[in-house]
């Protein structure tokens, strides 16, 4: 039986996340099927088909994907870098091990070379079995690169820089704690091209809330703009879930929906579900306590559990990176 699995007196099965248990509550799937189990030198991950959400994908007690709502965490953590930075050739995603990260931000034309770091080669085999809508085209898209290492290793050595960073990691915890470090965010502004930009997944601020606070304090130490902009994504119980900014750019997060309008015409004006050049504006006016916690410095702790597979629930990504 799955890990945090149980039946009900009628004899329906449910699989709960464990997220939140130091809160008091739990959120629970009743479950059609268990598709996939595995527990890997990394994490635990169960693979489920839900009534409601369709298939879902849950990592150490904590939801990374259901296929009901992915498109609103890939577009968002994809579409809203790429516009902002309006010239991006060369796009390093961190963890994404799923792929659907990877497949939104190789609809952009003039991105050259996508660079996916993956710590665990199970999460792309596995993904490839499961997720072949992501890993198909983005596969036999010329411009992909995978990489099997960690990804704090990676952009503390590498001699590659990049336009964008996208940092599809697990919640703050087990494999996934180093990739919300001092260490590796200083990594990834060492590689970054000058006027680069960096994106992360902070959790769920209403729960969360020192996480984003924890994150804001250090990328402010690194970068002369650090913010957060938000999405609404209903399996992430909670409200909004926040996103990380960070850049010594400050224009990028302030271009008007006409300039959005128009770079989203000149990358070919693909199809979206959430993401909208007047959305991707006012994602950056969060509800006023999220943009107070933003501003604040402190630790704290993450909503997704290690997602080291990098799907993230709070980061979607199979895998940590």
């Amino acid at each position: 039986m799955a890990k945090n699995s149980a039946k009900n007196p009628a004899g329906k099965r449910w699989i709960a996340e464990t997220l939140f248990d130091d809160l008091g509550f739990r959120m629970t799937f009743a479950i059609d099927k268990v598709l996939y189990e595995l527990q890997t030198e990394h994490q635990h991950l169960v693979l489920f088909e839900q009534p409601f959400f369709g298939k879902m994908l849950m990592l150490d007690g904590a939801t990374q994907i259901s296929k009901k709502d992915e498109f609103i965490y890939q577009e968002m953590m994809s579409h809203v870098p790429l516009f902002a930075h309006g010239n991006a050739r060369d796009v390093l995603i961190v963890g994404g091990g799923d792929c659907g990260i990877a497949e939104e931000v190789l609809k952009h034309k003039a991105v050259r070379r996508l660079t996916q770091v993956e710590i665990d080669p199970k999460v792309i085999e596995f993904a490839k079995e499961h997720f072949p809508e992501f890993t198909r085209p983005v596969f036999a898209d010329m411009r992909f690169e995978s990489i099997i290492d960690d990804g704090a290793r990676y952009v503390a050595k590498t001699d590659r820089r990049f336009d964008v960073i996208i940092v599809d990691s697990t919640d703050p915890q087990g494999p996934g704690k180093i990739l919300f470090g001092q260490r590796f965010y200083s990594g990834c502004k060492r590689c970054l091209n000058k006027g680069g930009l960096l994106v992360t997944q902070n959790g769920v601020p209403f729960f969360q809330k020192n996480e984003l606070a924890a994150t804001m304090s250090k990328f402010r130490r690194l970068f002369a703009d650090a913010t957060c902009y938000v999405a609404a994504i209903p399996v992430y119980v909670g409200g909004h879930m926040a996103l990380g900014f960070a850049t010594d750019d400050k224009r990028l997060r302030r271009h008007s929906v006409t300039t959005i309008a128009r770079r989203y015409r000149k990358a070919g004006g693909f199809p979206t579900k959430y993401w909208t050049p007047q959305h991707h504006v006012a994602a950056f006016a969060p509800p006023r306590f999220i943009a107070e916690l933003a501003a604040e410095t402190g630790g704290g702790k993450k909503r997704r559990p290690a997602k080291n597979l990098s799907s993230s629930r709070r980061a979607k990504s199979i895998v940590n990176g």
